[in-house]
């Protein structure tokens, strides 16, 4: 009778269906390790409301969710799921800031598909996943609607396109160099440059760090987790290291500084012996004078 209960459980709670619903987001439970689930799909949405009938993440959701995550004590790793098109520049770079900046351990997957500034997104975590299927997009900034023909705005377009560059190569494996020339690429897409990488292409160029599914992620999360604790746990070890390392520094200042000593005081032991011979020798010809003086007075010489 109780395993046809548990049988007929909802998977989720109430609380936990309504989240999914709101957000997308929901919290696992029962498992090894408590991990936070974060689904970015979609078009990213940043400072302009897209229409009803695009499928969006808005940023205004998960930058406070990633906020939560990291103070929550209970949550031991995060896993990003992606499957975007791409969006708002500045709101997608400032979520791959805050991921980046976690430090709880962060694993992410891209699935279907990871375009434009999922980029930066994908390769934000501690580690990343690509399924075999998917594809990824680089290509250049683009802005839709009027744009003023000036000098100043191609300038602006190209310190973003810097800022999304440093970001990637600093989180990834691969060169600004070659990730400008694939964003430069004329041959790949038909309206517009850029290159599409599949799934182990872009394993290969060291963008996304390896290739495997859904149990691969969440492996590769809870070892990194249990990575961490056990450091954490341990910490005697890295105190007993800079025990050791200050003893042994200091030692090698104590035996620096006593052998400057030392000399100082063969050096000071010299000089007063120099002195004192001076001083001998300036009596002793003091002495001589007198003596040769007093003679002459009395008419010895």
């Amino acid at each position: 009778m109780s395993d046809e209960n548990n049988r007929n459980e909802a998977p989720f709670t109430e609380e936990q269906n309504q989240q999914m619903i709101d957000t997308g987001i929901i919290a696992t439970g029962n498992a090894p390790h408590n991990i936070h689930c974060l689904s970015i799909i979609g078009q990213i949405e940043g400072h302009y409301i897209l229409p009803p009938q695009n499928k969006t993440t808005k940023y205004e959701h998960i930058i406070p969710a990633l906020a939560a995550i990291e103070q929550d004590s209970t949550v031991e790793g995060l896993m990003v799921v992606l499957n975007t098109v791409g969006g708002d520049v500045e709101a997608g770079l400032a979520i791959s800031e805050l991921i980046a900046g976690m430090s709880k351990p962060t694993v992410s997957i891209v699935v279907g598909g990871g375009h434009s500034i999922g980029v930066p997104l994908a390769v934000s975590a501690d580690v990343s996943f690509i399924v075999p299927s998917a594809t990824m997009t680089i290509h250049p900034v683009r802005m839709n609607g009027m744009v003023l023909g000036v000098p100043q705005t191609m300038s602006y377009f190209e310190k973003m396109q810097e800022r999304i560059t440093r970001f990637v190569t600093a989180n990834s494996r691969m060169s600004a160099e070659r990730f400008h020339e694939l964003m430069m690429e004329k041959d790949e897409l038909v309206m517009d440059i850029g290159t599409v990488l599949e799934g182990e292409a872009a394993v290969k160029e060291g963008l996304i760090d390896r290739l495997g599914g859904l149990s691969d992620a969440v492996e590769c999360l809870y070892s990194l987790i249990e990575k961490k604790k056990g450091s954490s746990a341990n910490p005697s070890a890295s105190k007993r290291r800079k025990s050791t390392d200050k003893s042994g520094k200091d030692s090698k200042s104590s035996k620096t500084e006593k052998s400057a000593a030392t000399g100082n005081t063969r050096q000071t032991k010299k000089k007063t012996t120099l002195v004192q011979l001076k001083a001998t020798e300036a009596t002793d010809g003091q002495s001589r004078r007198d003596t040769l003086n007093s003679a002459d007075w009395h008419g010895e010489h």
